[in-house]
């Protein structure tokens, strides 16, 4: 039966037994043992990665946009700048301005946070903040070894909505974000 505990918190699912199954410098997957409220037990499993951001350059009606291989698609995918550090505790906002700076070369003066979302959270923990970087000057790119073959482009917010709507981007994060941002700024006023 489900614990009280875990009902009087909403959830549906208690955890039995937790066990990890792998491990390497970027993520960690463990297989959970778990009942359900309607008694049924199961198994879950859970990729688990460090908080990362994603981060909206936009300076003067363009943003700022990377191109890159993505390994696990095998194509070159056009997403807004964004990554993490494999760090736990890491300050959300030095993330975000050190990912722009290794993918793009770009500072901003200015960085607002719209929020966070889950990324893909039907099987993955991974928190993905989301920033508003604007007063941006280019300075010395400083790319990981991932990102040795990554294209910066800028684009006509026109362009890059038109992108998003035909397919040429297709990445779930840099859509949740432009989101996040289009309800933001229609807020502000």
């Amino acid at each position: 039966m489900l614990n009280p505990a875990d009902r009087e918190q909403g959830k549906s699912i208690t955890t039995l037994a937790s066990r990890e199954v792998y491990r390497n410098q970027w993520l960690r997957l463990r297989e959970d043992k778990i009942l359900r409220s309607n008694g049924k037990e199961g198994i879950y499993s859970v990729v688990e990665k460090d908080d990362c951001a994603i981060i909206l350059p936009i300076e003067n009606g363009r943003v700022w946009l990377v191109e890159q291989f993505r390994y696990t698609i095998g194509e070159r995918a056009l997403e807004l700048p964004q990554g993490g550090w494999e760090m736990e505790n890491i300050d959300p906002e030095q993330l975000a301005r050190g990912e722009l700076k290794e993918e793009t070369g770009l500072h901003a003066a200015e960085m607002f946070c719209l929020g966070f979302i889950w990324i893909a959270y039907g099987f993955a923990r991974q928190k993905q903040h989301v920033f508003l970087a604007t007063g941006l000057t280019m300075r010395e790119r400083e790319p990981d070894d991932e990102e040795h073959d990554l294209i910066i482009h800028a684009r006509s917010l026109e362009e890059f909505e038109q992108m998003m709507l035909d397919g040429t981007i297709r990445d779930a994060s840099t859509i949740a974000a432009w989101g996040m941002y289009l309800t933001w700024k229609a807020r502000k006023g």
